[in-house]
């Protein structure tokens, strides 16, 4: 299988095809216990953490809530704020494990078997639902747990800088840009995320090749940029709509002297026939 992919990649792309010369065999082994509570929670104590002061906190964790286990769902609504606070959470992270653990009792958060069938896509709008919890953190569930093919991280650091140093960019890429310039890597776009990841680590060992081509990232309209041209359109159709507006209001004012001459005549005319008749 590793081997379909590497010459699919290989094919589609010159430059990924010299980083997988230069790094070798496809070698992701997605985490055969998948857990979706505690790689969630797990994910939760790493935020804006140091590896070494996460895994303090969730040793603690372990001790003072699961008595020496992972804690359940239930175990973590049951903690008082104290006990998770001694433990090392912050106020929000407590809340987020908190809002976490009851999405899983609720089923919003399923069991690894029933993630199992449903979409890549489906899973993100799910898990995402969980406060603190971001589209970052359930790809890298997708990629490192479910082992899923057609994962590409656009917003991952590593993925991004891998891109750059890769294909000798100057800059970042953007991660709209670089999802667009993804696509010819599918259906193996988490080989393709894995690869840039190696392309970091060879150019911390100086030898990442150099790129054979020049690669230009598609243009992708910034978001703002379409909210300005919406915003304009809008005052655009607005004013026309204003001047309009005044246009009728303009013409029904020059039609009512002649509403009024004609309101008149007609009077005049009725008053001459009533005349005529008494005589």
């Amino acid at each position: 299988m590793s081997e379909l992919i590497v010459n699919h990649l290989s094919k589609v792309d010159r430059v990924l095809a010299g980083l997988i010369r230069a790094a070798g065999p496809y070698r992701l082994a997605p985490d055969p216990d998948c857990q979706p509570f505690q790689v969630l929670a797990q994910a939760i104590a790493h935020q804006q953490l140091n590896g070494t002061a996460a895994n303090t906190i969730l040793k603690r964790f372990v001790t003072s809530v699961g008595s020496g286990a992972f804690p359940t769902p239930q175990l973590v609504l049951a903690a008082p704020v104290e006990t998770l606070r001694a433990a090392g959470f912050s106020f929000s992270k407590i809340a987020s494990l908190k809002d976490l653990a009851a999405n899983t009792v609720a089923g919003v958060v399923p069991d690894c078997q029933t993630l199992m069938q449903l979409t890549d896509s489906e899973i993100i709008a799910r898990l995402t639902e969980v406060r603190g919890i971001g589209r970052w953190t359930v790809e890298m569930l997708l990629v490192f747990h479910l082992g899923r093919p057609d994962v590409l991280p656009v917003d991952d650091f590593g993925v991004r800088n891998g891109f750059r140093l890769a294909y000798g960019l100057r800059k970042m890429p953007a991660p709209r840009a670089l999802a667009a310039y993804g696509e010819r890597w599918g259906p193996y776009r988490t080989a393709a995320a894995w690869y840039l990841w190696r392309a970091v680590e060879l150019e911390r060992r100086g030898i990442l090749p150099e790129p054979p081509e020049r690669v230009r990232l598609p243009r992708v309209p910034r978001v703002r940029r379409v909210i300005r041209a919406i915003k304009a359109h809008l005052k655009k159709a607005k004013r026309r709509k204003a001047v309009l507006q005044a246009a009728q209001a303009k013409k029904a004012d020059l039609r009512k002297p002649l509403r009024l001459a004609a309101r008149r005549a007609r009077v005049a005319v009725t008053k001459a026939k009533s005349t005529r008749g008494r005589t």
